[in-house]
């Protein structure tokens, strides 16, 4: 295992986040990302300062029957330094979860999630994800199933968006569906402050997220949305009270984001970015993980899109990206990476930019 140059950061001062019987020393955690948070992301997030990462949505059909063999070792791929560690099912038929999610379990996921957000029209299509927002009884009975399935030690968790649309109705669905899962068992519940039809245009509604911390009490409630700076995700925690947030989009190729939260959490100021020589050790073990994964020829693809990510962080950030969009094969993607990662010189903090192309995220 090669070890990151990580800062030294006193602990941060705010609560811990408990999910049921897990306690994360620090309220600021990765969020499931489809297509991102395979096992190489979820490694490099917790050596960079997350508590705690969700895998990317798995659907249930494709747990059950994937139970073996290279996809088995892909997806559900669980090792001992990344505990605890969360495991996310999405499907249709109550029916699929329980077994689904007994399989996270074996492959030693820590924590079961449901997810309930996912906007993705073809998602939608199928009556998963998000849909089920607008099916109280599915998808609370989804739930149910998912708590008595699992060891009474594994703590459940729900993600959901603050309804499918912003009718009246939709508002009455998203709680009748939050409190029914509370009383279910569930350890915690991620809300994200648009609507399934937003998909991700338009703001997060912040305030929406203040009113379900203020209705849920005591219970565990996470916000998301629009977390794409350290700051934002303590302002969130700040202004509306949730125990404490996912990071999605805003942690993709830019895994410092969880040691400069807790840097500001402890009243330090603002680490500098990385410089380029930080980052070049980061995404040479980010790419070391992922051909360990996949095996050298699925790697280089698919760390093609993690060097676009990773390039908003590099000085020259529009010429590593355009360089990285051309990669065609992995010596194509190391050419890019010895050219320009092997000057050390400053980093940058990434522009905020809202990237619609990241589907089924939590945050």
């Amino acid at each position: 295992m090669v070890t990151l140059p990580i800062p030294s950061i006193a602990p941060a001062p705010l609560p811990t986040l408990r999910l049921g019987r897990i306690e994360l020393d620090f309220p600021v955690v990765q969020a499931a990302l489809s297509g991102y948070s395979d096992w190489a992301m979820r490694v490099i997030a917790r050596r960079l300062g997350a508590p705690y990462t969700l895998c990317e949505v798995l659907l249930d059909q494709f747990v059950v029957q994937v139970s073996r063999g290279k996809k088995a070792d892909r997806y559900l791929r669980v090792t001992d330094e990344e505990h605890p560690v969360g495991g996310q099912l999405m499907g249709a038929n109550p029916d699929d979860f329980a077994p689904a999610a007994k399989r996270l379990v074996a492959a030693g996921f820590d924590v079961i999630d449901i997810n309930f957000g996912c906007p993705v029209k073809k998602v939608l299509g199928r009556c998963r994800g998000g849909y089920l927002l607008s099916q109280v009884e599915t998808a609370l009975e989804i739930v149910g199933r998912v708590r008595d399935a699992v060891p009474p030690e594994v703590p459940v968790t729900v993600k959901m968006r603050r309804g499918l649309d912003d009718s009246q109705e939709s508002r009455e669905n998203f709680f009748r569906i939050f409190d029914g899962a509370y009383e279910r068992g569930v350890a915690a519940i991620t809300v994200h402050g648009r609507t399934v039809v937003q998909r991700y245009v338009g703001p997060s509604r912040w305030e929406f997220l203040r009113e379900v911390k203020q209705h849920a009490s005591s219970r565990v409630v996470l916000g998301s949305g629009d977390l794409f700076t350290p700051q934002a995700c303590l302002d969130m925690i700040a202004q509306t009270g949730v125990d404490g947030v996912t990071a999605a989009r805003g942690a993709i190729g830019n895994p410092w984001i969880f040691a400069q939260a807790r840097a500001l959490a402890a009243g330090m100021p603002l680490p500098e970015p990385p410089r380029v020589s930080e980052q070049r050790a980061v995404i040479a073990e980010h790419y070391r993980l992922a051909d360990e994964l996949y095996g050298p020829e699925i790697s280089g693809r698919h760390m093609r899109k993690f060097g676009i990510k990773y390039s908003q962080l590099h000085p020259a950030g529009r010429a590593v990206r355009d360089a990285f969009v051309a990669v065609t094969c992995p010596a194509e993607w190391q050419a890019v990476f010895e050219r320009f990662y092997s000057e050390d010189l400053p980093g940058r903090h990434p522009a905020v930019e809202v990237d619609e192309t990241v589907d089924c995220e939590a945050g």
